[in-house]
C-alpha cells in the first residue's frame, strides 16, 4: 500500500522504497503520537505522502541518473481461471494506467493516488494535505481530465 503511494508519486522504484523505509523509520521513533490506533492508516499514508514531498523538494543525483525501468507490479486476482490473454490484457492496461499517473504533475498525481488508490474521501484528503476541499476537487477534476486524455492518446479503451 505505501510502496504503491510512494511508487507513483515519486516515479522512481528506489526512492519509494527509501520513503517507505523512512516513514517506518519515522513512524516508529514517533508511535507516542498517535493519538487514536484506528487511524494508524491513515497515520502512515500522510507520513510516507510527507516523506515523498520531501524527497519531491530535495535535488539529488538520481534526477540526473533516473533509474531505467523500474517497476512495480500490481497483484494478481486471484482466481486462477482467466486466460492467459487476459491475464496479459490487464497487466498491459494496469501498466498502462501507471505510467500515464506517472507522468502527471505531482499535485494530480498526489490526490489521484489518495482517492482511488487508498478510498480516501475529499473530505480525508483534504485534512491530509490541508488544503480546502474545493482544491482537492478541482485537482481531482483536472488530473482526471489530463489522464483520459493521455490514456485516448495512448489508446486504452476508451481513456478508462
Amino acid at each position: 500500500m505505501l510502496l504503491r503511494t510512494a511508487w507513483l508519486l515519486l516515479k522512481d522504484r528506489q526512492a519509494a522504497e527509501e520513503a517507505v523505509q523512512d516513514t517506518f523509520i519515522q513512524a516508529y521513533a514517533k508511535i507516542g503520537q498517535l493519538e487514536d490506533p484506528q487511524r494508524l492508516r491513515a497515520w502512515l499514508i500522510a507520513i510516507a505522502v510527507n516523506r515523498c514531498r520531501m524527497r519531491q523538494r530535495t535535488w539529488s543525483w538520481r534526477s540526473i541518473f533516473p533509474a531505467a525501468g523500474s517497476v512495480i507490479r500490481a497483484d494478481e486476482e486471484s482466481g486462477g481461471f482467466a486466460a492467459a490473454e487476459e491475464l496479459f490484457m490487464a497487466h498491459w492496461e494496469n501498466a498502462q494506467l501507471g505510467e500515464a499517473i506517472r507522468s502527471l504533475d505531482y499535485i494530480y498525481r498526489e490526490c489521484l493516488t489518495l482517492y482511488y488508490y487508498h478510498e480516501m474521501s475529499i473530505r480525508e484528503i483534504s485534512a491530509q494535505l490541508r488544503m480546502p476541499e474545493n482544491t482537492v476537487k478541482s485537482r481531482l477534476a483536472r488530473g482526471r481530465a489530463l489522464l483520459k486524455q493521455l490514456l485516448e492518446k495512448e489508446g486504452m479503451k476508451g481513456g478508462q
